[in-house]
């Protein structure tokens, strides 16, 4: 499982541990976890940098219908998961 680190503006390195990714409307998702086995808190990003940007931008999607859009396409991907 690849394991990547955000660097948040003015705070700690964050490791997260990447579970499955898309692209949807134009948009990249990744579908991350805090764990490596086990259950773990999950969070959905959104790649918002440009084409051609070096560095990815990710926010965390919170709007309820992209949400659950975005945490359908994963649930698909990934059988044995459960995004609820």
């Amino acid at each position: 499982m690849e394991k990547i680190t955000f660097r948040p503006d003015g705070e700690a390195p964050v490791e997260f541990y990447v579970l499955e990714q898309t692209r949807i409307g134009g948009f990249n998702y990744i579908l991350v976890t805090d764990c490596e086995e086990g259950d773990g808190e999950a969070l959905i990003l959104k790649d918002m940098s440009k084409d051609g940007e070096e560095e990815s931008v990710f926010t965390i999607v919170s709007d309820d219908e992209e949400l659950e859009a975005v945490a359908g396409v994963f649930e698909n991907m990934l059988e044995d998961v459960d995004l609820v």
